[in-house]
């Protein structure tokens, strides 16, 4: 059956679209008008869908915004509470109000002004805004405007719709992949089992088939199309992905500590505050990747100096002996 490219809406964007519509009224919706309504899930069923699959989707992603600590709550019938057959959903928006009591520092502030430069009511993809409409229609109360959940810019890397798409199908994936330090990327074959976000970087954690182990990929060093392969696994290998790949990232982090000094009412001190422990000369900070640490360190010039380790103070010199090459030859 042919099917539009509409139908291919990337999950993640399936997951704004659904939380801006169950953010969006009170009263909840019913699963089949999340299933009709909601773009991602409507262009699905229009391209041939069952029933059961979507309704399988939609636990997925039920599960996938429990993991990030979005609460679905479900509403049954109010005489019988234990009867689902009418349930509806929510996002009770109330728990994501700011407490009374938290303040925000001008620097603070002037970040928040800057984030919500990206992001308004036109940001909203067109499909979101038709399926607000549609639900509208139906005679739900929706919450206008709905502002801000869709951002303009799309930070994903390109490798990561075809490795969503492959985990959901339970396939067996190929790409190239530069590790840090090399040359030349090598070929990787693997059961992709979840992506997950650490230090705002998409990762791919799963079975590498050649390493004969568990492995977890940073996607913004796959330098190849990713080949969805015929080959299979069973899904259940999925169960507990993303925990055990984020605790592995997490365990990893603890065991590389840099030791730094920032400038006071910087930008690095800004950006760094959040990942930084006081230490007697200047700051701990954790990281995964001392190639792409090196690169952020860098990056704030002067602001930051590296005391610890000799290893990736080295890094962040040639990067700025580097820079400083480039501008002196074009002086």
């Amino acid at each position: 059956m042919a099917t539009d490219s509409s139908s291919r809406t990337a999950p993640e964007e399936r997951l704004v679209n659904l939380v801006v519509a169950l953010m969006a009224t009170e009263q909840g919706l019913t699963k089949d008008t999340i299933l009709s309504s909601v773009a991602g899930y409507r262009e699905q069923s229009r391209s041939g869908a069952s029933k059961d699959a979507l309704e399988k989707m939609f636990e997925r992603d039920k599960q996938t915004l429990r993991s990030l600590a979005i609460h679905v709550e479900t509403i049954g019938d109010y005489a019988d509470p234990d009867d689902l057959r009418e349930a509806r959903y929510r996002i009770p928006t109330a728990e994501y109000e700011l407490p009374a009591d938290i303040d925000f520092t001008p620097a603070e502030l002037a970040v928040l002004n800057l984030a919500g430069g990206v992001w308004s009511e036109s940001s909203m993809s067109t499909d979101a805004r038709s399926g607000l409409r549609k639900i509208s229609a139906l005679g739900i109360d929706v919450d206008a405007p709905i502002i801000g959940y869709a951002p303009r810019i799309n930070l994903r890397e390109p490798s990561f719709d075809p490795l969503q798409r492959a985990i959901e199908q339970g396939r067996v994936v190929q790409f190239d992949y530069l590790k840090a330090g090399e040359d030349a990327a090598r070929r990787r074959r693997m059961r992709p089992l979840a992506l997950v976000e650490y230090e705002a970087r998409w990762h791919i954690y799963g079975f590498d088939l050649d390493q004969n182990d568990t492995r977890t990929f940073l996607l913004s060093r796959v330098t190849s199309d990713v080949e969805i392969t015929r080959a299979t696994f069973d899904l259940t290998e999925r169960d507990g992905a993303g925990e055990r790949a984020l605790a592995g990232l997490a365990e990893l982090a603890a065991r590389q500590q840099a030791l730094i000094e920032i400038g006071p009412g910087s930008e690095a001190a800004l950006r760094l505050s959040r990942r930084v422990t006081p230490a007697e000369q200047g700051f701990h900070v954790s990281y995964v990747d001392a190639h792409i640490f090196a690169d952020e360190l860098a990056s704030y010039g002067p602001e930051v100096r590296v005391v610890e380790p000799a290893s990736l103070r080295a890094e962040v010199i040639a990067r700025l002996e580097r820079v400083l090459a480039v501008h002196e030859g074009a002086a």
